[in-house]
C-alpha cells in the first residue's frame, strides 16, 4: 500500500538513499513514492526518509513534508539554526516549490488557478475536503505541459503545479474539487481513476530557496519517473 500512513512495500524499503545535494546547512534529497517523509505512528512506521538520511547526516532536521504517494525533493535543514531559518522561508512563502501530476480528463485552458479553502474530513481521517465555511485558505496555481490525444478512451492531462499554500493534501483536494482527481490516488480518486496507474501520479519535480547560511540562491530540478 502507499497510502499516507501505511507500511512502505519491499522495493521501497530496499529502494537506495537518493541524495541530490549536501552541504553543511541543508540536505536535497529525492524521496521515492510509498516511503514516508518523516516517522509514523508504531515501530512499523519508523522507516522514513528522514531516518535514513539522519544515519548520515545525525544532524538532519525537518522543515516540510511530502505525502507518503508523493515522490519528489525535499530539503533538510543541518543544524537548529538552519532549520528556523528554512521553516521561516516556507511560512513566508519564499520556497519556491513545483510539482507534475497526471490527472483524470481534459483539462479546459492552458493556465489558472484554484483557490479554495481546505479543512480536515474528521470523520474520514486523513483526508482532507473543500470546507467554506471554517477551512484555510488555499492557493493552487497550475499550468498544462500535455494532454491525451482528443477520442481518447481515458483521456488525460499533464499539469505543472504552483502550490502558493502548503495545506495537507492541497494539490490532491483542489483537483478533485474541479472534476479532476490525480490518476492512481488510492485516497481521493474513484476506483476506475485510482487503477489507471500503479502509484499517485504526483512528483515534487522543483525547489528553490535561499541557503540558510549564506542567502545563495539554490535551485534543483527532478524529472518525473512517470
Amino acid at each position: 500500500m502507499t497510502t499516507d500512513g501505511a507500511v512502505a512495500p519491499p522495493r521501497v524499503r530496499d529502494a537506495p538513499l537518493d541524495v541530490v545535494h549536501v552541504d553543511d546547512g541543508c540536505v536535497v534529497a529525492l524521496k521515492p513514492a510509498g516511503l514516508l517523509a518523516v516517522p509514523g505512528r508504531g515501530p512499523e512506521r519508523a522507516d522514513c526518509l528522514w531516518t535514513r538520511l539522519r544515519a548520515r547526516w545525525p544532524d538532519a532536521l525537518v522543515v516540510h513534508r511530502l505525502d507518503q504517494a508523493t515522490s519528489g525533493l525535499m530539503v533538510f535543514a543541518r543544524g537548529i539554526d538552519a532549520q528556523r531559518r528554512l521553516a521561516r522561508a516556507f511560512e513566508q512563502r519564499a520556497v519556491n516549490k513545483r510539482y507534475v501530476a497526471i490527472v483524470d480528463g481534459h483539462v479546459e485552458g492552458e493556465a489558472g488557478s484554484i483557490e479554495l479553502p481546505l479543512g480536515a474530513d474528521w470523520p474520514n481521517r486523513p483526508r482532507q475536503q473543500v470546507d467554506a465555511e471554517h477551512g484555510r485558505a488555499a492557493l493552487t496555481r497550475w499550468r498544462v505541459l500535455a494532454r491525451s490525444a482528443p477520442g481518447t478512451n481515458e483521456p488525460w492531462t499533464r499539469l505543472e503545479l504552483e502550490p502558493v499554500t502548503g495545506r495537507a493534501h492541497q494539490l490532491r483536494v483542489h483537483l478533485l474539487a474541479r472534476g479532476h482527481a490525480i490518476l492512481g490516488d488510492a485516497l481521493y480518486a474513484s476506483p476506475s481513476v485510482q487503477a489507471r496507474a500503479p502509484r499517485l501520479l504526483l512528483h515534487a519535480s522543483a525547489l528553490a530557496y535561499a541557503h540558510p547560511h549564506s542567502d545563495e540562491p539554490l535551485a534543483f530540478a527532478s524529472e518525473p519517473p512517470f
